[in-house]
């Protein structure tokens, strides 16, 4: 199942919840995210039936291995594209925002040189 850019931001959101805490829960997630219960509800649904999430049995959500590979590959994308538009001078809130439009539509072999390119200037 292909994810669509929701489902890799609420696994990204996921992912940034728990290098933070130790359980990431449903609210937190509407809350770092501005959605609604509702909105969460379903997303955290599909997550569950497509197998990128797993729920405790106290309301905790888990990445499961794929679930934490995507989310890492997005959490990478965005911290390196905003790093790098900050570089070029964008005020880092621009940067970030510009930089969460780009990272789902970018191929991997553009992102890859964007990065082998970068690692050499950072």
């Amino acid at each position: 199942m292909r994810l669509k850019e929701s489902g890799e931001m609420y696994l990204e959101t996921i992912l940034i919840l728990s290098k933070k805490s130790s359980s990431v829960r449903s609210v937190d997630v509407g809350e770092y995210m501005g959605f609604s219960k509702p909105s969460v509800s379903r997303a955290v649904s599909l997550l569950k039936s497509g197998g990128y999430i797993n729920m405790q049995k106290d309301g905790s959500l888990i990445l499961t291995e794929e679930g934490k590979k995507i989310a890492e590959k997005i959490y990478e994308r965005h911290t390196l594209l905003t790093q790098m538009l900050v570089k070029l001078g964008v005020n880092e809130d621009v940067a970030s925002s510009d930089a969460c439009k780009i990272e789902h539509d970018l191929s991997d072999e553009t992102f890859n040189a964007i990065k082998k390119h970068f690692g050499e200037y950072h």
